[in-house]
């Protein structure tokens, strides 16, 4: 069986497998050839004109059968919502390895993790377009209690991270407040854009207290009451041109 293996397999034998390769088709070289002077594309028309090929589905001029039919269905790609996923179970991960931190109190109160803090980490893809929403997935590793601020959080992990001692509050932000809270730096301390109010259709969402919406009276009490507060990108900005300026003064 080896001897008949290697009597087949010769570096003089290889070649390509039958109907795997054709001859290259030489058009325009003499009639008794076959393919000359017209070169197989007829008399006339326009497909025997230069760059003469007809787009898919074209019918001659007559309206075409993808047009004839009617539309079915509908799509809401144009309304739809992309918030970046981020599971409980990670984010307790992250604040183990240290790479998230969770602030601790100090003469103001506590403040909240933002966003911004999360984007910072890389507990996040550098890709948020609208937002991040809180999913309760391995929910049952929380354990250190942390004031955080979404844009939304499920049922699921509302409950995970208020039984280990903390809180959510959901706030909205359109791209413009989120394009600012996560890149302050492209903006100027003095013309930096205010945080819009939700559209009216979502309105409801941020009143409800299940929800935990940032204009919901409990989540406001609430917030208060635990002397929550966060810093506005306006403010850090400000604060990172006073250093860069105190830098200089002192160089």
């Amino acid at each position: 069986m080896r001897r008949w293996l290697s009597s087949c397999l010769r570096l003089h034998d290889l070649r390509p497998a039958p109907g795997a390769t054709k001859k290259r088709k030489r058009v325009g070289r003499g009639v008794g050839s076959g393919l000359g002077k017209t070169a197989g594309r007829g008399h006339k028309g326009t497909k025997a004109r230069q760059g003469g090929s007809v787009p898919l589905g074209f019918e001659g001029g007559q309206t075409p059968l993808h047009r004839r039919l009617p539309k079915l269905g509908f799509t809401n790609k144009p309304h739809a919502v992309v918030l970046e996923p981020l599971n409980v179970g990670r984010l307790q991960l992250w604040i183990d390895m240290g790479r998230l931190k969770v602030p601790d109190p100090d003469e103001r109160g506590v403040r909240m993790v933002t966003m911004k803090d999360l984007w910072d980490s890389g507990v996040t893809s550098k890709r948020i377009a609208q937002g991040v929403k809180l999913l309760g997935g391995r929910g049952d590793l929380v354990r250190t209690p942390i004031h955080i601020e979404v844009s939304r959080a499920s049922k699921t992990a509302i409950e995970a991270v208020e039984s280990a001692g903390g809180t959510v509050t959901c706030a909205h932000y359109n791209r413009l407040a989120l394009r600012a809270l996560l890149k302050p730096d492209k903006f100027h301390p003095l013309l930096f854009p205010k945080r819009a109010r939700p559209p009216p259709k979502l309105m409801g969402r941020y009143l409800d207290w299940d929800e935990r919406g940032e204009y919901s009276p409990g989540v406001q009490d609430r917030n208060a009451s635990l002397r929550l507060y966060k810093d506005t990108p306006a403010q850090e900005n400000a604060l990172l041109l006073d250093l860069a300026a105190d830098l200089e003064n002192f160089s």
